[in-house]
């Protein structure tokens, strides 16, 4: 027997001894890579396996079809050729048992803190239809609502985390080595998969992804799905920048460089490459995360869905450069970032078609029943709220709407019997506008407009006017209080805001009380000839009748009236007494004596000067007026 043989002969003597197909070998049978095991045998047994490859026949795998190896197959072989199947095997059941027996608890906590760094990371308090007000709610509710100035823009924050110790990858690429340059290397990536997947769905369930389908998603109320995407943008970081990018390091210094498709392999199959394993381990997991935003990207387009969109997208958008460093460089995974780029494609498309929606919203919202009192109307503070907050989110927004508000979505609601004709209505061309500037612009302008609409409904005139003027009020304080929408608008259509704003003042002032300041002018009292004093004193009883009856009146019915801004409410009363009481007190001072003089003057002056002030304070507080104990100018 020449050196050769006998070679051969001790390697197959030392692989034989390992033979997992052999008698007595169980489930407790002791593994060569046991991490406290003997490393002098498992040496032993990786140098034998060298001696195979270079001393045996060709396997026949290398000639035969690709197959898994089986406990049958290799009790089956003979020497030689046969024992490179024996170690093949036995290979194979050590390095699932070191990729199962040595993986190292992933700290899930940690890994969901990658979300502190990234700015702007968690704004888990934007916009949502929770945010925006309703019917009974003030401005304080956009305290309330989270804000921000940009878009997210993080630093690289892939976090590589050891799966494996050290030495138990070594003894993996070890293995994985033998067993690709034999022609094995597709039987080691499939061992390596099997484990390594049902790794990758653990730590994504503890994450808190959820296994959805499209549908499942889609059926989800608005508030639990506005939930889960805050907790998905969170889990989305952790599993992109921790357990994804964690697994391709691991699959990487295992299979670097190693040959991984099978001698064996049909010409119809695709070729594996050293990336193939990490993709197998990952790929479905990766479609389950983001076939996540790909549900909300298609779902069903509304109002309240805009704040949360642009969160998901932004959130993608700061992962695509990850996800291209860990999948787009590996033609087995890349797939997964091409399909990443186009949901963010889709989010854009419905952040886009959620901004025209919002605008056919206001345009569609119908005239039905008047306000109380003429106060500020829901749909005003919703609109304005909304529109701030997409100012708060103009970064993004700049980027995704480049195109003005098209003639067709001005002219939606044409002909729509719910809102007014649009027939006058134009958008205001501001110099150098952004597209988006030109939308939210013509989100007020629309909200003008359906705001007519509803002051039409007062049958009261000067009712209508207050309603405008306290809406239109609330508009421009929106605006001013929020210096990135003003900058949006521009001072050109905040100044054409503020004078509609004060022409409904002066319309609501000149409705309501000139008629009851014609009773205080001097017409019609005079007369003339025979021994009269000048005065018709019984015209001029009427007047103080009609004056007192018209001011009870007034008194009566806008008390019960609402201007809610209490600087607006105060500057009106003092407007109001700056007219009323300088007239009264003139009026009263010339004529009260031709009352006074005759019977019972009780019944026609019936109010001082300081009980008009007195009354005037009563005024737009949208509650009936409450009695006052007047002092009579006669006694």
């Amino acid at each position: 027997m020449d050196g050769s043989a006998a070679e051969l002969e001790a390697a197959e003597r030392v692989v034989m001894r390992w033979d997992s197909a052999s008698a007595g070998a169980g489930a407790d049978e002791p593994m060569l890579f046991d991490g406290a095991g003997d490393r002098a045998e498992a040496d032993r047994f990786l140098r034998a396996v060298d001696d195979l490859r270079r001393l045996a026949p060709p396997s026949p795998a290398a000639v035969g079809s690709p197959r898994r190896l089986s406990s049958s197959s290799v009790s089956s072989a003979a020497a030689g050729s046969g024992a490179v199947q024996v170690a093949m095997a036995r290979l194979e059941d050590e390095f699932r048992h070191v990729l199962s027996s040595r993986a190292l608890d992933l700290e899930i906590e940690a890994l969901a803190d990658l979300s502190s760094l990234s700015i702007n990371s968690d704004r888990s308090n934007s916009a949502s239809s929770a945010d925006l007000p309703a019917a009974d709610e003030d401005d304080s509710v956009s305290a309330s609502i989270g804000r921000r100035s940009s878009a997210y823009r993080s630093l690289r924050s892939i976090r590589e985390i050891d799966l494996l110790p050290d030495d138990a990858v070594a003894d993996l690429r070890a293995i994985a080595s033998r067993m690709a340059a034999a022609g094995y290397g597709r039987e080691c990536a499939q061992v390596y998969a099997s484990v390594r997947k049902p790794a990758v769905d653990a730590s994504l369930r503890r994450l808190g992804v959820e296994r959805l389908s499209i549908g499942d998603v889609q059926r989800l109320e608005w508030d639990a799905l506005e939930a889960k995407i805050r907790r998905w943008i969170r889990a989305a970081r952790a599993a992109v920048r921790g357990v994804f990018a964690s697994e391709r390091r691991l699959c990487f210094h295992i299979f670097h460089d190693l040959p991984i498709s099978s001698s064996t392999i049909s010409a119809a199959a695709a070729p594996a490459t050293h990336d193939t394993p990490f993709a197998e381990a990952v790929k479905g997991a990766a479609l389950q995360l983001f076939g996540f935003a790909e549900a909300i990207s298609i779902g069903r387009r509304s109002p309240e869905k805009l704040f949360k969109i642009i969160d998901l997208h932004d959130a993608l958008s700061d992962l695509l450069p990850d996800v291209s460093d860990i999948f787009a460089a590996s033609k087995a995974a890349e797939s997964i970032y091409v399909q990443a780029v186009e949901i963010r494609s889709r989010l854009a498309d419905a952040v886009r078609g959620i901004l025209s929606e919002f605008e056919n919203a206001v345009l569609r919202d119908p005239p039905k029943t008047a306000v109380p009192g003429g106060t500020i109307h829901p749909l005003t503070r919703y609109v304005m709220n909304y529109s701030s907050l997409i100012c708060d989110y103009k970064v993004t927004l700049s980027e995704l709407i480049v195109s003005r508000p098209s003639a067709s979505a001005r002219l939606a609601a044409e002909g729509n019997e719910l809102v007014p004709s649009l027939a006058d209505l134009e958008l205001p061309e501001l110099e150098n506008q952004l597209p988006l500037a030109s939308h939210i612009v013509w989100i007020i302008v629309v909200l003008e407009h359906n705001l007519e609409g509803k002051a039409a409904l007062y049958k009261d005139l000067a009712l209508s006017h207050l309603f405008m003027m306290n809406n239109v009020h609330y508009i421009v304080h929106k605006v001013k209080d929020s210096p990135d929408l003003w900058g949006m608008i521009g001072d050109d259509y905040l100044k054409r805001l503020t004078g509609k704003f004060t022409m409904a003042a002066t319309n609501y002032q000149r409705t309501s009380w000139l008629k009851i300041l014609n009773c205080l002018r001097d017409e019609g009292l005079h007369v003339s000839g025979g021994f009269s004093s000048g005065i018709s004193k019984s015209a001029l009883r009427e007047r103080f009748k009609s004056f007192n009856a018209a001011f009870e009146d007034a008194h009566r019915v806008q008390s019960g009236w609402c201007v809610p801004d209490n600087q607006l409410r105060e500057e009106l009363r003092i407007s109001i007494a700056e007219k009323l009481l300088p007239a009264y007190r003139s009026f009263l001072g010339r004529f009260r004596h031709h009352i006074e003089n005759g019977k019972h003057p009780e019944l026609y002056i019936k109010y001082s000067v300081e009980d008009l002030e007195i009354a005037v304070g009563d005024f737009f507080e949208g509650v009936p007026p409450s009695p006052h104990n007047r002092r009579r100018s006669h006694g």
